[in-house]
């Protein structure tokens, strides 16, 4: 039996917090399998100011896409503020009059290139004069809503490339630490801008990327990213609620009475279990207590339920 009480919004607190999951995909192989559909795409400096549907196309590991398409979708979307200098185009500004004029330079970068934070980012498309660029696309369904800053790793079998939690990939050499590219979390992109061969130099010659996408030993692990709302739920019974238990054992057969000893004053029922329910009534989620609690005459009892939605 139960013993319904109104909540109200007052008793509820949703709090998102975020969880994350590791994965790892070992071999070229398992980067195209079922449910991974992890992709290595080139794109290529356009030759031509229009495009040209006979140009290049670039083979995937599950999709086909035109190279020089590949090249202009990553410039527009992430680099289009960067095209004069790695560390952004100066902004044009302009003065709007009290007469409705306006003066000075009107033009402005409104691109908006995802950038992962406020920092000044270093951004530059192909910084060695080069004209390929490697793309490594991971789909949302495994990093769902970003990928975790610091937790990518793009190993080819010679280089290890990893990010600094900025947006920035580098990779070690024998002259240090250099940056190759950068990764856009909220969307599981990231851009290989440098060419990179197995004799690790920097830059080698225009081959560089398709080698590295080349290899069958390839790695990549990254950590997913999914929002989980925990909604928490007071239950609050003063001191004058719930002091009779409607538990059918306290019942005496066969004359229907309760037993003698659950009316004394020193009688406190033992809460074990609480249900919530919806306006129709409708049982939605039980809440079982580690151990039955006695219920209070003189003191208000809490009772605190997390539940945990996606």
């Amino acid at each position: 039996m139960s013993v319904y009480k109104q909540l109200t919004t007052a008793d509820t607190i949703v709090t998102p917090f975020e969880v994350n999951k590791s994965f790892t995909f070992q071999g070229k192989n398992n980067f195209s399998s079922s449910n991974v559909n992890i992709d290595l795409l080139i794109g290529t400096l356009p030759t031509q100011s229009l495009f040209n549907s006979s140009s290049f196309s670039t083979t995937g590991l599950y999709n086909n896409q035109f190279q020089d398409l590949v090249y202009e979708s990553i410039e527009h979307l992430y680099y289009s503020n960067y095209l004069s200098q790695s560390y952004g185009d100066t902004a044009a500004t302009a003065s709007f009059n009290n007469d409705g004029t306006i003066t000075g330079i009107r033009q402005t970068t409104n691109n908006y290139n995802y950038l992962t934070n406020t920092l000044t980012q270093s951004r530059e498309l192909l910084p060695d004069g080069g004209t390929n660029i490697g793309v490594l696309t991971i789909p949302r369904s495994l990093f769902g809503e970003y990928i975790k800053p610091g937790s990518f790793i793009f190993n080819d079998g010679v280089h290890r490339f990893t990010d600094d939690k900025q947006g920035n990939i580098f990779t070690t050499q024998n002259t240090g630490i250099t940056h190759v590219g950068n990764i856009i979390y909220e969307h599981g992109v990231i851009v290989f801008t440098y060419k990179l061969l197995s004799t690790g130099s920097f830059p080698p010659d225009t081959q560089g990327i398709s080698e590295s996408f080349s290899r069958q030993n390839l790695t990549c692990s990254f950590d997913s990213t999914k929002t989980i709302y925990e909604t928490q739920f007071l239950c609050n019974l003063n001191e004058a609620e719930y002091n009779f238990s409607l538990n059918p054992t306290i019942i005496s057969k066969p004359d229907g009475t309760v037993y003698p000893y659950t009316t004394g004053s020193w009688f406190n029922p033992y809460i074990t279990t609480v249900g919530l329910y919806n306006n129709n009534l409708d049982l939605i989620a039980v809440a079982k207590l580690p151990q039955p609690l006695p219920k209070s005459n003189v003191n208000d009892t809490n009772i605190v339920i997390n539940l945990d939605m996606y």
